[in-house]
């Protein structure tokens, strides 16, 4: 296990990043965890007292990594841009399960399904994590539906989202 304190910060125009908050593990810390991986991973311990599982860390080139850091999380850390976090973390090694709601759904719309397996495994798991974190059944049916729909329109999450946004304003 690895222990650190470093400073939230948060992207300005950063393609799809852009607006994330996040801290940055530099490579010395990331190879502590895993020695010579250069490819995302997951990590669990805590962030200050929030505790976390499953949560990529992001290669961002010359060996540093990042983790993103939600909107949930901030909530649970009481944290934003510029504060000081004290982070906590292993290598999380337990097999990521995706939703069984949206996995019986998808199995029943092969376009989709054949799309959402072409994407990267983080993209798969932000996805279903996305869809198992709604609150209620109802936005959780709807999430699932806007999945399933922007992977037979071979949309990503960004995609999407910018869509939704796009169809409100309408």
């Amino acid at each position: 296990m690895i222990h650190f304190k470093t400073i939230i910060k948060k992207f300005g125009a950063q393609g799809e990043k852009t607006g994330w908050t996040y801290v940055i593990i530099p490579a010395e810390i990331a190879s502590q965890l895993k020695p010579g991986f250069k490819k995302s991973f997951r990590v669990k311990g805590k962030l200050d007292n929030h505790a976390i599982k499953g949560i990529a860390l992001l290669p961002m080139g010359e060996g540093d990594f990042i983790i993103p850091i939600n909107a949930m999380m901030r909530k649970a850390i009481g944290k934003r841009q510029g504060e000081k976090l004290e982070l906590k973390l292993e290598e999380d090694t337990a097999v990521f399960k995706h939703d069984k709601d949206f996995i019986l759904c998808i199995d029943e719309e092969p376009d989709s399904k054949n799309f959402f397996s072409s994407l990267p495994q983080s993209h798969q798991n932000y996805f279903s994590k996305w869809i198992a974190s709604a609150k209620t059944a109802e936005t959780k049916s709807k999430r699932i539906a806007m999945a399933i729909n922007a992977f037979a329109k071979k949309q990503g999450y960004p995609e999407m989202m910018r869509e939704a946004k796009a169809f409100k304003n309408i």
